[in-house]
């Protein structure tokens, strides 16, 4: 009897060993596919898998759920329910996923769709995709929802740009009895967890119906023409590596994606759907792809309207205080050559002034005739320069005396390239510069334009941003 509660005990612990062994090994896979397809593969990469690793990311759930993970870029085989509308066969330029599920308090999912559709243009609305999951397993909840959508939208939903979708609770992994990781409460890890799936579910449904998709909350109010402006950041972007491009700050909101870059997210999210919130697993996906840093733009063009929060109607104030309901206009910011004589803090260089990325330059006290300069690779037009410095933070490193001129006749070589000629465009006030109608009052093209201070200050100088608008290329 010894001997057989023995043998028994050896075949239960290889067992065991075995199933770890399958766990490993497909993280490994995982890990490895997401490398060799994009090709980056970076010293920096193992601290990030080290850091994955201290989330104890487990797929065994995911191994005993989901059969098929030899290829993490095919979609996953979900048959879904289409309760309104139908994709239409050409592509979009931009899908907007929205997943819901009834709350105990409020609901805010008509109002999301009405901003989306009211917050764009005629022209906007043709290239443009609404995706609405309605991911609660209440069949009564879905049919009320499915009929007021169809009631409010219904021209929308003709014209093939919403649709509304529902995966069957058939397909849904284990969400009963989880790890209780972070020391959330039961009912949390079944909350985030099934999260995690329906967006999972909802990624791999948007996967090939546009060029790019944002993702939003079913609780948020759009900025005027947000589509205008995000074509304008993705154009600005072109050339440079990206994975996801935040357009708020807040939660799950506003964040972009390539589209062919959704069946891996999909992959990813359903494998690790237990081990962390959605926000968490985001960021591990992002640099296993190689973007170290986030890359988020401002004014937010997305903003969070609910009062009462899905999980258990808690209340959920938060608020992006980046958003600007009303329409702006990108700056342009065309090419250019930056330099500083100023004592530059750390990492704080002057590029960080000039990108649309939420960074800025940071100098030690500047003096008299000190100077932040902007060499423009071609002659240019302006019709609108702005200059914010300090932050919310450090509201005392402003420039307290400066003034901003632009320049013509460039000369030098191609390092220490200046102008010879400058015209003085005005003065800051409170640490801030703003001027219109620039190629009005400067007849010239402009090689040039700097940043000078004109009094010694003991505070240090922090310049936010430099926004520059073009009104055309200049000949040469």
């Amino acid at each position: 009897r010894h001997n057989l509660k023995y043998f028994d005990k050896m075949r239960c612990l290889r067992k065991r060993s075995a199933v770890s062994f399958l766990g490993v090994l497909v993280v490994c896979l995982l890990f490895m596919n997401l490398y060799i397809e994009d090709g980056y593969v970076l010293e920096g990469d193992k601290e990030l898998i080290r850091e994955t690793a201290t989330h104890q990311l487990n797929p065994e759930r995911y191994v005993h759920s989901f059969k098929d993970l030899s290829n993490f870029s095919g979609s996953i085989n979900i048959s879904y329910r289409y309760l309104a509308g139908t994709p239409l066969p050409r592509k979009r330029y931009l899908t907007i996923g929205l997943s819901s599920v009834k709350r105990k308090k409020g609901n805010y999912l008509l109002e999301t769709i009405k901003s989306i559709f009211e917050q764009s243009s005629y022209e906007e609305l043709k290239e443009i995709s609404v995706v609405v999951q309605l991911a609660d397993f209440d069949s009564a909840w879905c049919e009320g929802m499915v009929q007021d959508i169809s009631q409010k939208f219904a021209h929308h939903i003709i014209a093939g740009r919403l649709i509304v979708i529902h995966v069957p609770e058939d397909y849904y992994p284990v969400l009963d009895g989880l790890k209780r990781n972070y020391n959330d409460p039961e009912d949390r890890v079944k909350f985030r967890s099934k999260q995690n799936v329906d967006y999972a579910f909802l990624l791999n449904f948007c996967a090939n119906l546009s060029d790019y998709y944002v993702m939003l909350e079913d609780d948020v109010r759009c900025s005027k023409n947000f589509l205008t402006a995000v074509k304008k950041v993705i154009t600005s972007r072109e050339g440079s590596y990206w994975v996801t491009l935040e357009f708020s700050k807040l939660g799950y909101i506003g964040k972009l994606y390539h589209s062919h870059d959704l069946p891996r997210l999909a992959h990813f999210l359903l494998m690790f759907y237990q081990e962390m919130p959605c926000d968490w697993l985001l960021i591990h996906f992002r640099g296993l792809l190689a973007q170290k840093e986030v890359i988020r733009f401002k004014p937010s063009l997305f903003q969070h309207m609910g009062y009462y929060s899905s999980y258990k109607g808690a209340e959920n104030k938060l608020k992006d205080d980046d958003f600007e309901e009303e329409s702006f206009d990108i700056p342009d910011n065309p090419p250019a050559n930056l330099h500083t004589n100023m004592n530059v803090f750390e990492n704080y260089e002057a590029s960080k002034a000039y990108s649309s990325i939420d960074e800025y330059f940071w100098g030690k006290a500047p003096s008299t005739g000190d100077f932040y300069g902007i060499v423009f690779e071609k002659p240019i037009k302006i019709s609108k320069i702005k200059v914010v410095t300090g932050t919310e933070d450090r509201q005392n490193d402003i420039l307290h005396h400066g003034a901003l001129e632009v320049g013509e006749k460039i000369v030098g070589s191609k390092k220490g390239r200046q102008c010879t000629t400058y015209l003085r465009l005005g003065e800051f006030k409170n640490g801030n510069f703003e001027i219109t109608d620039v190629e009005h009052k400067v007849l010239f093209d402009i090689n040039c334009m700097r940043i000078l201070v004109t009094k010694s200050q003991k505070e240090w100088l922090i310049i936010r941003s430099i926004s520059v608008w073009t009104s055309q290329t200049a000949n040469q």
